[in-house]
């Protein structure tokens, strides 16, 4: 009963993840941000293994998953560093998120919950084929949209790497007590005796 709750639990967890990698890679698709639609493309793939394992007793696929998740910490608390612009990290400066290869932001940095967007006109500083924006009034700034984001990840990724464990170490108990040949001793398993069905009988000469 044990195993089928750990393996439920674990499904149940698999699934929100699914759910909050897709949900994260719509925006940052919208926002253009190549390096975090890379991680999540991995995530969600590693995550589908994470469920084809639990449902089909693969005990490698959920140490991938479980591998996998520790990287995926790393990332989210990179990500998490870079948005508050701890030590040297800058937004202004890096464009980390999409390769270098654009100046596209953060979609929610337009988007968020009461945000207004005013244009600047003719400004001198926008790079050719970008326009400079102001965006005052946001109920919740785009950084910290971002950092809750990766933390909801974090939290997800450490509740599954402990389930994945502790399910992976009951796969592998399993295996372990499992005794084909030693199961038929208990009962009484006896090779069937050779009996012979000639008669001898005696020859007059």
């Amino acid at each position: 009963m044990g195993k089928c709750d750990g393996r439920c639990t674990l499904l149940v967890i698999c699934s929100l993840q699914l759910v909050a990698a897709l949900q994260r890679q719509v925006f940052d698709f919208l926002g253009y941000q190549w390096a975090p639609i890379l991680a999540n493309f991995l995530h969600i793939m590693a995550v589908i293994l994470g469920m084809f394992g639990t449902v089909q007793f693969r005990f490698r696929y959920l140490i991938f998953y479980a591998v996998w998740l520790v990287v995926w910490v790393g990332w989210n608390a990179f990500t998490i560093c870079f948005y508050l612009e701890v030590g040297n990290l800058s937004q202004e400066r890096d464009f980390l998120m999409t390769f270098n290869t654009s100046l596209h932001r953060s979609w929610w940095m337009e988007h968020g919950p009461g945000c207004l967007v005013t244009p600047v006109r003719d400004s001198l500083i926008a790079p050719d084929g970008h326009h400079v924006i102001t965006v005052s009034s946001c109920l919740l700034d785009y950084q910290y949209i971002e950092v809750l984001s990766s933390a909801v990840q974090i939290l997800l990724a450490l509740f599954g790497f402990v389930y994945a464990c502790y399910v992976s170490k009951v796969f592998q108990d399993d295996e372990d007590s499992f005794d084909f040949i030693g199961g038929f001793d208990s009962y009484g398993y006896q090779p069937p005796q050779k009996s012979s069905h000639l008669q001898l009988q005696p020859l007059y000469t």
